[in-house]
């Protein structure tokens, strides 16, 4: 039985990676999808295998890092399918590679904006429609480097950072009227953005810090990310689940 039967679900960077294997799983168990992406083509492409599997889903371009796009996203998704039951605020950059005291303004603000500030417009008016459909639940997506530093990554590890803050936030709001929020905290998975910003030194330096002797595959994230998003998971919320190889475990 599809245990997503009858959703509709927004997923937010679904043009590629992690969040492209959300939005496949999601439609593979029955939801209705909500693909959305900066990226048009990208956005296309995951709408057409999901359409091309039997499942549906519509593509919707935004920029999660402006808040009248979101607000533009939850009101074309409430439009076309009526209902929000699950959201997944996926989008997020990875930014400059720079000491703290050297970090360029400019990558800060942009990190912050897309990888915080993009969460927080997302469930600002995510929430809202999911309590009109009757409630579901949100998974935002954090990273390892929401619980530890990482050297020459100050944007992105505070944005991470917060963004565990906020889902414990919202959760501890929200939970008592139907709508569960939860994080998930990948480590070094093989992304596009991962394979094209390393060369293979890089990456074998990488692979030795997760204790499982490799990096993670998106699929591995989403599955944690489906579960999180069913009645599976009915007693989770407020929590923050790493999926990393072992890595903080070190």
């Amino acid at each position: 039985m599809s245990i997503l039967k009858d959703k509709v679900a927004l997923v937010t960077g679904a043009g590629s990676g992690i969040g492209k294997q959300v939005a496949l799983k999601y439609a593979a168990e029955g939801a209705k999808v909500v693909v959305s992406d900066i990226v048009e083509e990208g956005g296309k492409e995951t709408v057409a295998e999901i359409k091309a599997a039997g499942g549906e889903a519509i593509f919707i371009k935004a920029d999660t890092g402006k808040a009248e796009d979101n607000e533009r996203l939850v009101a074309q998704t409430l439009e076309q399918y009526g209902a929000l039951h699950i959201a997944c605020n996926n989008a997020g950059i990875g930014g400059p590679i720079e000491p703290t005291g050297a970090y360029p303004l400019d990558g800060w603000e942009k990190v912050i904006r897309i990888n915080l500030s993009g969460v927080f417009y997302g469930m600002r008016y995510q929430l809202p429609a999911i309590l009109k459909s009757g409630g579901g639940n949100i998974i935002n997506m954090a990273s390892i480097l929401g619980k530890v530093g990482f050297a020459n990554s100050a944007a992105y590890v505070a944005a991470k950072h917060g963004v565990i803050g906020l889902t414990e936030t919202a959760a501890v709001e929200y939970s008592a009227q139907g709508v569960r929020v939860n994080a998930v905290g990948p480590g070094f998975i093989k992304t596009p953005l991962v394979e094209s910003s390393m060369d293979q030194e890089s990456k074998d330096a990488l692979v030795a810090l997760h204790p499982i002797g490799r990096l993670g595959e998106p699929e591995e994230v989403a599955e944690l990310v489906l579960w999180l998003s069913s009645d599976k998971a009915s007693f989770v919320t407020g929590a923050y689940y790493n999926i990393d190889g072992g890595y903080l475990a070190r």
